[in-house]
C-alpha cells in the first residue's frame, strides 16, 4: 500500500459515517506516519467550559473571557488529557509542530498564559484524540469512510461547530448534501 501523508490536512467524515465518535465530524491529523495517525476532533463541543478545567488543574484566571472557552471531544483515545491546538507564537514546554502554522501543545504552561491573558491568539483546546494504526487509516480511506483535504484555520478557530463539517467540504469543493451514502466500486 502506498504510504500517504495527511498530516496538517483534515478529515472529513462522509455521510455513511455512523460511528458516534466521527459521524459528522471533521479531524485535524498532527500526525501521520508509517506508525499510523493522531488527530484531533475539532467540532464536537462538550458540555463543559475551559473555566472547569481551570478549576480542576487550579490554575488561577485573570483572564475571566478564557472560563467561556468552549472544550472539544478531541477523540475516544485518552479523553481524560488535553490537547491545544493553537498557531505557532512562541515555545511552550510540550509542543508538536505540525506545520508553520499550527502546534499541539499538551503541557499546563499555555493553559496558565491562557488564563493569563496571554496565551495564543486563537486556540481550540480538547479532551482526547483520535488515533489510528499502522495502516488504518488508510484502509477506512479506501473504504469510503472519510474525504481528507487541506486545513483552513479559519474553519479550525473561527467556523461554529454546527458549520464545520459542511465547511470543511466546501473548502475542498464537495457539497457534502449530495454525497450518496451508498458504497460501491466500480
Amino acid at each position: 500500500m502506498q504510504q500517504i501523508d495527511l498530516t496538517n490536512q483534515f478529515l472529513i467524515s462522509m455521510p455513511n459515517l455512523k460511528d458516534p465518535n466521527f459521524e459528522k465530524t471533521v479531524t485535524y491529523i498532527c500526525v501521520h506516519n508509517e506508525e499510523g495517525a493522531m488527530g484531533i476532533v475539532i467540532n464536537k463541543p462538550l458540555e463543559i467550559g475551559l473555566g472547569e478545567i481551570f478549576e480542576q488543574m487550579d490554575i488561577p484566571v485573570n483572564n475571566l473571557q478564557a472560563n467561556k472557552q468552549k472544550i472539544f471531544q478531541g477523540g475516544p483515545v485518552h479523553i481524560d488529557h488535553g490537547f491545544i491546538l493553537h498557531q505557532t507564537s512562541k515555545e511552550w514546554n510540550s509542543s508538536i509542530i505540525v506545520s508553520p502554522e499550527l502546534c499541539v501543545t499538551t503541557s499546563k504552561d499555555i493553559l496558565e498564559a491562557i488564563a493569563e491573558g496571554e496565551g495564543p491568539d486563537e486556540s481550540l483546546i480538547a479532551l482526547g484524540y483520535a488515533g489510528w494504526s499502522a495502516g488504518q487509516l488508510e484502509q477506512e480511506l479506501m473504504n469510503n469512510a472519510w474525504l481528507n483535504g487541506p486545513v483552513d484555520l479559519e474553519i479550525i478557530f473561527n467556523t461554529s461547530s454546527e458549520q464545520c463539517w459542511q465547511s470543511a467540504a466546501n473548502h475542498i469543493g464537495v457539497d457534502i448534501d449530495k454525497l450518496s451514502s451508498d458504497i460501491g466500486h466500480a
